[in-house]
């Protein structure tokens, strides 16, 4: 997925990144991993930032997410 054109999420779904980060909870992420697999975390969006033309979250497990890998976060589906 990672060598695939990055493909930017609805500015009100990075909103929603932002507040979950900003109140440092646990959430629930579900995304596809480098294989294209789904994957499920239960972490703290630690820092959501843009780097190269693509925009990413880091979790408190210490991995990072490029956006357009994510599928649900919180229970709210990328639209």
């Amino acid at each position: 997925m990672a060598d695939e054109p990055y493909q930017p999420i609805s500015c009100d779904f990075h909103d929603l990144l932002e507040v979950h980060a900003t109140r440092r909870q646990p959430t629930r992420l579900r995304f596809r991993d480098a294989a294209g697999q789904p994957q499920t975390r239960d972490a703290v969006i630690t820092d959501v930032y843009a780097r190269n033309g693509a925009d990413y979250l880091t979790l408190s497990s210490g991995e990072t997410l490029r956006l357009d890998q994510l599928i649900e976060v919180g229970g709210t589906p990328l639209a």
